[in-house]
């Protein structure tokens, strides 16, 4: 088997359907169908059942994907130690991280990056999902919580503090109540945030007003006088209109950690990248201790 043909194979069996693994192939839907129906025939079984909403794996296929998912892991790891070996200091690199960190945090990062190296073009991702290292979803991501993934490099920067943020004109909720007061909190559903059980805690009685997954959403629907919020200071600080609510004890703070594979310590670029955070984001933000 082909090792293309394999790829798209594990696209439609994850994807569920032959138009989904088209769109996330960058292939027609006519190639992909072409290419199942090629790959079946040198198979000698029908891989998929197909259905009225996509397809389904037949029982030889359920035994093909565990022996393709193999030879993915092998051409992955194939193809990030090729990469992994240029010693250039020039081309593309690939850096993910959340909304608020890539504009508040990231900025004189990348500035020194290239500045120090000119030849380097970083691909910013700004998301909260977290992109898959082995799989080269991204070169370098920096986030909240360690890498548990087998493989990864990693390194603990600075501490985060939080503060709880309202409109400068909202009348402040008393600790250990809350009624009156609305909140504006992070979506737990994918994410953990320990803010929102702290707010919960020390707000028992205030209402939820609105969900969010984006830092900067947050801070404009505070700005906006719609609730609290509890933001990173290095958002909450910088908006104007804000002001921090002392309540007495402060939200609970978090850890930066970058990470890149292990197969990637070679390039220079990572290396470069890593270099720069280190030297700059490297120590504790100010007023992590404040309580």
């Amino acid at each position: 088997m082909e090792w293309n043909d394999v790829r798209i194979f594990l696209a439609v069996a994850r994807q569920g359907s032959i138009g989904a693994a088209a769109r996330s192939t960058g292939l027609s839907h006519p190639t992909v169908g072409r290419r199942m129906r090629a790959l079946e025939k040198n198979v000698g079984h029908p891989l998929f059942q197909r259905h009225s909403t996509g397809v389904l794996l037949t029982e030889v296929g359920s035994k093909v994907l565990r022996l393709a998912e193999e030879m993915e892991v092998s051409a992955l790891a194939f193809e990030r130690r090729l990469i992994g070996e240029d010693s250039s200091p020039c081309g593309s690199l690939r850096i993910s991280s959340a909304d608020w960190f890539a504009t508040y945090v990231l900025p004189p990062v990348i500035e020194a990056l290239v500045h120090d190296h000119p030849g380097i073009l970083p691909e910013l991702i700004v998301s909260s999902r977290r992109y898959d290292l082995s799989r080269r979803e991204a070169d370098v991501v920096f986030r909240v919580v360690p890498f548990e993934e087998a493989g990864i490099v990693q390194c603990r920067l600075l501490r985060v503090a939080y503060g709880l943020y309202a409109r400068t004109d909202t009348v402040f909720p008393v600790r250990g109540d809350g009624r009156g007061s609305n909140l504006l909190i992070m979506d737990t559903a994918v994410n953990s945030y320990p803010e929102v059980d702290w707010l919960r805690k020390i707000l028992p009685h205030a209402q939820t007003a609105v969900i969010a997954n984006h830092r900067a959403l947050q801070a404009r629907l505070c700005q906006r006088g719609m609730g609290l919020a509890v933001l990173p200071r290095a958002v909450g600080d910088a908006t104007s209109g804000l002001t921090r609510v002392d309540l007495g004890e402060s939200p609970p703070s978090r850890h930066i950690w970058m990470g890149y594979h292990e197969d990637m310590r070679g390039m220079d670029r990572v290396r470069a990248l890593a270099d720069v955070a280190r030297r700059l984001i490297g120590g504790d933000v100010d007023g992590e201790n404040e309580q």
